[in-house]
């Protein structure tokens, strides 16, 4: 019944761990923040500093204060090393205060960039793109940025820096048993680069199998009353688990190489502090070097090891950063967009005629859904569209919006090519009622006015009267402020209906859209709509697409469409003297309502 398969093909985009044009481009949201870089730079080299200056003053300690009983000098040292750490705290405080801040603001920022472009985007792209990776685009893979820029890139920083004090340190003390310690450095490198090759590979298949995952339970939960009524609950559970099983399988292989590289290098830390006993021993017996020094180099050595294990972990958060980044901005680049022209004409007031000149108009390339269309509406006039489903009947209404551009032909508002008019400004002079009507979570007031603050609580109240729904609104527990559920759950399909009519209403526009407006609602509610029509269409431009026949008799004119091309126009009457699609429309829609009766 459902394919089950990823439509993620760009969610399983992995790039390189480290791509300097991408960090480019993500610095540019950085700048505005730099103080806060500055600041985290600061903190992050005393921080480094400080942990590395322990061992040293322990060798102080062990060698000069502890070796020649100065009890004053031992206690200096020790109100230092205290000292020390408190200091390290409140640094380590502040810095990763003012690095979650700046990650924060940083994916804030580029959230609102990210909606912001999507909301631009013509209805091309959406055609295209499944929801769900957009709402991962503004989410999950924004939320990753915010680990690259609030731990990872300063905590990589923090790690290389420790790493560099340590070998300071150390070389200071005594090179040759630096050497000797860092002798084991070749393999960990090596190691190191293994474990990143193989958690690469690993980490590639978690991403393309917790894909798959996401795009199954979101096609499922959104189909489930079909898979309910098939009874195919078993069958599904069966695809869930395959899917499951693989992203399971990705992860533990995962997981068993962090299994692997961890204990290594916990193996060479304890090979590395074996090294410095027997070496840096050998020569305390001698008496060519001091057990203070002999104990730094330990606690060094324990110390060189915990921000390797901490790098590894930070390549994972830069990988995963690289990968989202790239998945960002490919949406970001997109220009599946209508834009003004240059020199753009504002449509502040119309009279409302609409005409189409010889307009085609196709989706995909060559594969026209419009075929030279021609018809003028004058200002005022109400006409129906109507023709079997895939006529081109929404299509029409599509590109007199510029939801999309057409490909050949022109249309004109009051004279003037729409092309040549903001978008903004013309919408505003157009409203549309859909058949599926779109809800949003809020009250029943914001879905009205959509939160426009120039619509006042007496034009939403006016607007509903005028369509009907006041009697409803008003038996509700909060009446215009009674909680809408997401996608308007808790209402009917005629109360959405009525709503949308009143949205359309309250913002008065000057062209009118109704597009199979009444075809999903009962008797009782199409009586009431019809009545709000009858007032909403004075005095606007109309155009009406209809299924049934029965509600446009009275449309000044009705274009018939069959194919993508207008095949008859004329008035109820003219029409059915032609005898023509219309006619045969018509019987065959009061052969049904006849036979509806008579089963009644």
């Amino acid at each position: 019944m459902f394919k089950g398969k990823s439509s993620a093909g760009s969610d399983e985009i992995m790039g390189k761990a480290y791509d300097s044009v991408l960090m480019k481009r993500l610095l540019v949201y950085v700048r505005p923040y730099k103080k806060y870089v500055i600041l985290a730079i600061l903190f992050t080299t005393l921080v480094s500093a400080l942990g590395p200056l322990r061992p040293y003053l322990t060798k102080i300690a062990i060698d000069d204060k502890i070796a020649n009983k100065d009890y004053h000098g031992l206690l200096i040292i020790v109100l230092l090393l205290f000292t020390a750490l408190v200091f390290q705290a409140v640094i380590q405080y502040f810095l990763t205060y003012f690095t979650q801040l700046m990650g924060q603001k940083i994916i804030f920022d580029l959230r609102v960039k990210v909606f912001s472009h999507v909301q631009k985007l013509s209805l091309k792209f959406f055609d295209k793109t499944p929801v769900g990776r957009i709402v991962t685009r503004v989410t999950n893979d924004v939320e990753a940025l915010n680990d690259l820029f609030s731990s990872g890139i300063v905590m990589i920083f923090s790690d290389i820096f420790i790493i560099v004090w340590i070998f300071v340190f150390m070389f200071m003390m005594d090179w040759k048993l630096s050497i000797v310690t860092l002798s084991v450095l070749p393999i960990l490198i090596y190691a190191t680069f293994l474990f990143r090759k193989k958690v690469r590979d690993a980490y590639r298949r978690v991403r393309k199998h917790l894909a798959r995952l996401n795009s199954f339970m979101s096609e499922h939960i959104t189909g489930m009353s079909i898979v309910q009524l098939f009874t195919q609950e078993k069958e599904e559970e069966k695809k869930f688990e395959k899917i499951n099983a693989d992203y399971k399988k990705a992860n533990i292989d995962s997981i068993l190489y962090y299994a692997l590289f961890f204990p290594v290098v916990e193996l060479l830390s304890s090979t590395a502090v074996a090294l410095i006993i027997w070496f840096g021993g050998g020569r305390v017996i001698q008496g060519t070097m001091t057990i203070g020094v002999l104990f730094a180099f330990i606690q060094y050595t324990e110390m060189f090891f915990r921000p390797i294990r901490d790098l590894s972990e930070k390549y994972n958060i830069l990988q995963t950063a690289m990968a989202s980044s790239e998945r960002i901005f490919k949406l970001i680049d997109d220009d599946t967009i209508i834009s003004n022209s240059e020199n753009f004409k504002l449509l502040n007031s119309t009279k409302g005629n609409v005409e189409f000149k010889n307009v085609w108009f196709a989706y995909n390339n060559d594969e026209y859904v419009l075929k030279n269309i021609n018809f003028k509406i004058n200002a005022g006039e109400t006409v129906a569209i109507v023709g079997a489903t895939g006529a081109g009947k929404t299509s029409i209404i599509n590109i007199l919006n510029r939801f999309y551009d057409i490909t050949k032909g022109q249309i004109l508002i009051d004279g003037i090519d729409i092309k040549e008019l903001e978008k903004d400004s013309l919408r505003k002079k157009i409203s549309i009622v859909l058949q599926d009507v779109i809800m949003f979570s809020g009250t029943i007031k914001s879905n009205i006015n959509l939160g426009d603050a120039n619509i006042t609580d007496e034009q939403i109240f006016e607007a509903a009267k005028t369509v009907g729904v006041d009697k409803f609104i008003s038996k509700l527990p909060n009446k215009y402020n009674t909680e809408v559920k997401e996608k308007g759950a808790t209402l009917s399909v005629g109360q959405k209906q009525l709503i949308s009519f009143a949205r359309a209403l309250v913002f008065n526009p000057q062209i009118l859209i109704l597009d199979e407006a009444t075809s999903s609602v009962d008797t009782e509610t199409e009586f009431l709509i019809q009545e709000a029509i009858k007032k909403l269409l004075t005095g606007r431009t109309s155009i009406v697409i209809a299924h049934r026949l029965s509600t446009i008799q009275n449309s000044d004119k009705i274009i018939v469409m069959h194919k993508g091309e207008i095949r008859e126009t004329g008035n109820h009457q003219e029409l059915l003297a032609k005898k023509g699609i219309y006619f045969k429309l018509y019987q065959l829609q009061y052969k049904e309502q006849e036979l509806k009766k008579i089963v009644n």
